[in-house]
């Protein structure tokens, strides 16, 4: 599988924890209550969000 990498804004946020959004993936924000945590879901969030993009252009064009 071909590795892509994405880059990744980290906002501390003033009550705890991290936002993170990817800026080329529209949508594709998640949070974490650690910096650790943050980027773990991250990368969670990013693979997801590009399943979800392939399932959906593979039913496009059937």
């Amino acid at each position: 599988m071909k590795m892509l990498s994405y880059r990744i804004f980290l906002k501390k946020e003033p009550e705890g924890g991290f936002t993170v959004t990817v800026p080329t993936l529209p949508g594709c924000v998640t949070f974490g209550k650690t910096l650790d945590e943050a980027m773990k879901m991250a990368r969670e969030a990013i693979e997801l969000y590009l399943e979800a993009l392939q399932a959906h252009c593979t039913l496009r064009n059937t």
